[in-house]
């Protein structure tokens, strides 16, 4: 990975980071840790994409579906009670919303490809919805 990669991935993990772990935080209503493997979400000449690729593949799908779970006290007991951490990745290229999400031991595991099928927000919220809610 070149250096307008890396300065890229720091400005958004320093700048647009920040915000929206703000709003996962508000959406679960607590702190849940949030891990994001930047090296992995991070390829070679996609650097003026990540603002929004990264946005729309890994954090608004996330913050709907935690809304949506979240929507009444039964489901934030549940979330607050079962979920642990986040983590955002790119290890196995999955391109499908419903190969993306993965939950084991209290741990959300989101591994999408970071520049493919962006579009696809409501895809991945519904993915992540239905896993999580079969796991609360």
């Amino acid at each position: 990975m070149g250096l307008n990669e890396r300065r890229a991935a720091k400005e958004f993990e320093t700048k647009r980071f920040p915000q929206l772990q703000q709003e996962i935080h508000a959406a679960v209503g607590f702190a849940v840790p949030l891990e994001v493997d930047w090296d992995s979400i991070t390829l070679e000449g996609a650097a003026s994409s990540y603002d929004e690729t990264w946005t729309k593949i890994y954090f608004q799908p996330l913050i709907k579906a935690l809304q949506n779970i979240s929507a009444d006290e039964m489901g934030k007991e549940a979330i607050k009670g079962a979920l642990k951490k986040i983590t955002i990745s790119n290890r196995h290229n999955h391109f499908d919303a419903s190969k993306m999400v993965s939950f084991d031991q209290g741990t959300l595991q989101l591994d999408h490809h970071p520049t493919t099928n962006a579009h696809a927000i409501d895809s991945r919220a519904k993915a992540i919805q239905k896993l999580l809610e079969s796991k609360l």
